[in-house]
């Protein structure tokens, strides 16, 4: 967590740092507004800390040049003068809150953690909404996603756990949203946490959240995603991976409706609709012991099965539109069309990767393609789609295309990954790599 405490006094703004260092909270000083607003220009904050008089720019142009310039960062007004006025003006222009001095250090300290995590919350809550609004779409006129529309209308108003099954990349985090969208939470945050993507010791912290000095390394407190997605939606993708241990906890929440943070000592009230996915046999894991029947009957109040992209090939054209559209939007291409060679190829194909490699083909056909036709050898579905398909489609325009020994290391890593879902884990394990290396090669190529 970062602070950005601005005040013209060396003393205050010094001693304010130090508060916050031994907070565990990362103080960056600026001795007046206009240092104040270069870092807010530049760097990225979880709360400021501001006096209100100042020589030059002073607290109140500060705000006033933050809500014009669309910075939302949660602003804390300290001011040696009580004047109800300037109190009252600085709470109008955006100000969450407003101190006299001298105040309680501590009681500042409460009030930026408190406004940050607001702010969070709000985040949160804006994203998801506009999630929703925007790609909250399920495509398709085929049956089997008729009667998966109908299913969402039947659930969706109710309260009931939710458990969506189907393989990966058929849009199950989709399905959670509209579901989400329908109901009477939609105007509460949707959240959503890749079980199969956190590290086994950093799980149970990421949902129940921790205490300051709950473990090594925890100097703050931290909200999880359990009070996070407050009144909303939680969604736990890819369920199917989580740790024995772990599932006696969430069982224990679905349960009682409580979480306790890591280190905490109270039970803490939980109000979200939990659905969750997997892509797994879950019911063979259960009979293998890996996953707890009690936890599975929790889970699976109602289930939803999504149906594999080659038993809709009918949705396919209408689906590979809509696809095509949102990435030309997204990347500024003039407008495109399938020839029909390339959509007839498109319907035929298995796409075992679903509609998550279908738009990935996509994507990367609208790179490639020269004119206004996609052409069946921009898509490259005569082998596993991957960033070398792609090359191989230059190679096919332009002539011969040579890759280096980083290209081909880049193209396996995308491919792993694609593979299992983004899960690092596997991926490595498939490459024969360790996980702190997939890491660092990830970082490099930029593929996250």
């Amino acid at each position: 967590m970062r602070v950005l405490v601005i005040d013209d006094e060396k003393n205050i703004r010094e001693s304010l740092g130090r508060l916050f260092e031994l907070e565990g909270i990362e103080p960056v000083l600026a001795a007046d507004g206009t240092k104040g607003a270069e870092q807010l220009a530049g760097n990225t904050f979880d709360a400021v800390v501001s006096d209100l008089k100042m020589p030059g720019m002073d607290g109140q142009k500060l705000l006033e040049w933050m809500r014009d310039g669309g910075i939302r960062t949660p602003v804390i007004m300290i001011s040696a003068l009580g004047e109800i006025n300037d109190a009252v003006r600085a709470l109008k222009t955006g100000a969450v809150d407003y101190l006299i001095k001298p105040f309680d250090p501590m009681e500042l300290v409460m009030k930026v953690r408190a406004a940050a995590e607001n702010r969070k919350r709000e985040d949160l809550l804006e994203v998801g909404a506009r999630t929703a609004e925007q790609e909250s779409r399920i495509v398709g006129e085929s049956a089997p996603i008729r009667s998966l529309r109908t299913l969402i209308e039947k659930v969706a108003p109710k309260d009931a756990t939710i458990l969506i099954t189907g393989e990966s990349g058929t849009g199950k985090e989709l399905v959670a949203r509209e579901i989400h969208a329908r109901s009477p939470r939609a105007a509460e945050p949707f959240a959503a946490v890749n079980i199969g993507g956190i590290h086994e010791h950093l799980m149970e912290s990421e949902l129940f959240g921790h205490e300051k000095g709950a473990f090594t390394g925890a100097d703050s407190r931290k909200i999880g995603l359990f009070e996070l997605a407050g009144a909303g939606t939680l969604f736990l993708d890819e369920i199917g991976e989580t740790p024995l241990p772990l599932q006696v906890k969430l069982l224990r929440v679905l349960q009682e409706r409580k979480i306790r943070r890591l280190g905490g000592v109270r039970d803490i009230p939980v109000a979200a609709r939990i659905i969750s996915a997997t892509n797994r046999d879950i019911e063979k894991a259960v009979r293998e012991g890996s996953f707890r029947e009690d936890l599975y009957y929790r889970l699976n109040i109602v289930r939803l099965d999504v149906p594999p992209l080659r038993d809709r090939r009918e949705d396919i054209p209408l689906l590979a539109g809509h696809l095509l559209e949102k990435h030309r939007i997204r990347t500024r291409k003039p407008s495109m069309k399938f020839s029909p060679e390339a959509m007839d190829l498109l319907v035929s194909y298995e796409f075992p990767g679903n509609v998550r490699e279908l738009e990935n083909v996509l994507e990367r056909a609208l790179i490639v393609c020269e004119g206004d036709e996609i052409l069946p050898v921009d898509l490259c579905l005569e082998r596993p789609a991957n960033v070398t398909c792609a090359v191989a489609a230059f190679s096919s325009r332009n002539g011969q295309a040579t890759l280096s020994m980083s290209d081909l290391e880049r193209d396996a890593i995308y491919a792993a990954l694609e593979k299992w879902d983004g899960n690092r884990t596997k991926a490595a394990r498939e490459l024969g790599i360790s996980r702190r290396t997939i890491i660092n090669k990830i970082n490099r190529y930029g593929l996250q």
